[in-house]
């Protein structure tokens, strides 16, 4: 029996779900959604190509911030000193694995290195590592340019 789950086809499983509508987020909306969660996604460039990282996430207003780690590659892309960031984009869902219902918001616009040791520290109180890392060092602030968003209905 357990064979038999993992033979299963992408069309097997697309039978089995409901067709689905796709409706489009407002901004709020979509800003509301990304803070009910704390894991996504971070797209950057990194040697002229696009990658992507899971990070862990706090809405600081309409900002996504986003903790880094000494060593870590995210912590390359910013320099401290780099007034105007860089372009990323960041995604967050929930959509349910079966059913295929729930949303998707995609933020991009500049990240900056957080600097201000006081907003540091009360971002790493907040912020949970979601592997074992030492201590948040360090922080990006996504402000979003253009917010999309989407969710998926029956």
């Amino acid at each position: 029996m357990e064979e038999e789950a993992t033979h299963r086809t992408v069309d097997d499983h697309r039978e089995a779900v409901a067709p689905r509508r796709m409706a489009q987020l407002g901004r709020a909306e979509a800003l509301r959604l990304l803070g009910t969660v704390s894991l996504g996604r971070i797209v950057f460039t990194q040697h002229a190509l696009p990658a992507v990282r899971p990070v862990n996430h706090l809405m600081d207003g309409d900002d996504v911030v986003v903790q880094l780690h000494d060593g870590a590659t995210l912590a390359s892309i910013v320099a401290p000193t780099d007034a105007t960031g860089v372009v990323v984009a960041y995604e967050a869902d929930v959509i349910d694995p079966e059913t295929h219902l729930g949303w998707s918001v995609v933020v991009t616009g500049y990240a900056r290195r957080v600097t201000d040791e006081g907003e540091l520290a009360s971002f790493a109180s907040r912020l949970r590592s979601w592997v074992d890392h030492p201590a948040m060092n360090a922080a990006l602030r996504i402000r979003p340019d253009l917010v999309t968003g989407l969710r998926l209905t029956p």
